[in-house]
């Protein structure tokens, strides 16, 4: 793949008549600019009047702030910790908006020789490139706190706190997207570094579909595939975020009113079986839904029979906890200068996935990515579409319809519910 700038609006257009070129297309649709992706509801730091609170009523053993940490006891990984916290010979690449090494709870496990930025399609390996642009990209050192905190005394603990942790910063400083050169850098620096596991917890900007009949889309397409399928070749197992918008990826017609997200977006009408959310539907990547406190689809969760691979916790505005100190129903997780904070979204989801996937890596190192997604699936505890009308909101509006997918599969939690304590016993 060659990333190229030019001035020359028709540039595209006059490239792909050139003799070896199988595909090509712009990656912006708007011009350049000199030095995000968000969840579903807006990030809330942990008070330190809160913080305190928690650390003082903190169970024995248990890590200060785990008492807010529903998500863990959801998928039993308070209790796989004590079993196999994961092998520091496993690492997972957060490829997002920069992870914080120097946060207490990431530094420990945090593998500096893993991490770069791939902001503008080459790897930059200096110290602290890898780090976010700003307090306000907070994503990425989210998701690597609940991938892999150490469980040290300090703050919180991830599903795999013995796992190490790297950093593929992939957002521009400016806009906070997620552009395809990118993308496609990362998933090249994590195949060539020794990476387990990437995390992606993001859609390739500036369209969140890319359809095959656009050549500028389709070279998107083409390249990050190309691009994700090498780290598969070489060992990874890609897992991603299902989406935020409440799709069915499983039906005829989706309208996406948000693309192009980096100009001005106009409302189109697409086939989700041929356009596609990127990198989620691409073959060989576990697709990630994401549920609340009460084991029901989180009411912004993506869907659809056949496409959702597995299920984990992401939070819920309209589901609750009545046993958490916070009664916090999103997830609480690491945040930029060693502070800590709540957001929601199947951006929480994915990387509870991802930690689930490093315990069964450390469990058996000799499984390839196939075997990784058979395992994660396998040991998942399946979950049946809703008894009653899927209306979280309870306006009398059926919000989304479950579609079954055969025996213990259907659309809204694929496999079922991530399991860290089925992972890390061996079978």
């Amino acid at each position: 793949m060659i990333v190229a700038h030019s001035s020359d609006p028709r540039f595209g257009e006059r490239i792909r008549d050139v003799r070896g070129v199988s595909s090509a297309g712009a990656t912006h649709t708007a011009p350049l600019r000199a030095a995000g992706t968000t969840d579903d509801g807006e990030a809330k730091l942990l008070s330190k009047a809160d913080a305190k609170a928690l650390k003082q009523s903190a169970a024995p053993g248990a890590e200060p702030m785990e008492a807010d940490q529903w998500d863990l006891r959801a998928i039993g990984a308070d209790k796989a910790a004590k079993i196999n916290p994961g092998s520091r010979k496993v690492t997972v690449a957060v490829i997002d908006t920069g992870v914080d090494d120097t946060h207490p709870d990431l530094a420990p496990n945090f593998s500096a020789g893993q991490s770069a930025s791939c902001v503008g399609g080459k790897a930059d390996t200096s110290a602290g490139a890898w780090r976010p642009a700003n307090k306000d990209h907070y994503h990425g050192t989210h998701v690597a706190g609940e991938i892999g905190a150490a469980r040290n005394g300090v703050g919180v603990a991830g599903v795999a706190p013995g796992v190490k942790i790297a950093g593929i910063k992939v957002a521009d400083p400016v806009d906070e997207l997620f552009y395809p050169e990118n993308v496609v850098c990362a998933f090249v620096f994590a195949a060539e570094h020794s990476v387990e596991i990437t995390n992606n917890s993001y859609y390739v900007d500036p369209w969140l579909y890319n359809c095959k009949d656009d050549p500028d889309q389709k070279a998107i397409l083409d390249a990050v595939n190309r691009a994700q399928l090498y780290a598969q070749r070489k060992g990874i197992l890609n897992v991603a975020s299902a989406g935020n918008s409440n799709h069915d990826l499983a039906s005829d017609a989706i309208v996406d009113k948000s693309s192009p997200d980096d100009s001005t977006p106009v409302t189109r009408t697409i086939d989700p079986s041929e356009c596609l959310d990127v990198p989620t539907q691409l073959p060989g990547v576990v697709t990630t839904s994401a549920t609340g406190v009460k084991n029901l689809k989180s009411s912004y969760s993506t869907y659809g029979k056949g496409v959702i691979d597995v299920t984990a916790p992401g939070g819920d505005k309209f589901q609750l906890p009545a046993d958490t100190p916070s009664k916090n129903g999103n997830i609480l997780s690491t945040m930029p200068n060693g502070e800590y904070g709540w957001l929601r979204g199947t951006s929480m989801a994915a990387p509870h996935a991802a930690g689930v996937a490093a315990l069964l890596k450390s469990t058996h190192p000799k499984a390839g990515p196939a075997e990784l997604q058979r395992l994660l699936k396998k040991q998942a505890d399946p979950m049946e579409c809703p008894a009653e009308p899927y209306d979280p909101d309870s306006d009398g509006d059926v919000d989304a319809v479950c579609e079954s997918g055969g025996k213990g599969r259907n659309g809204f939690y694929g496999s079922g519910m991530v399991d860290a304590l089925d992972a890390v016993k061996k079978k």
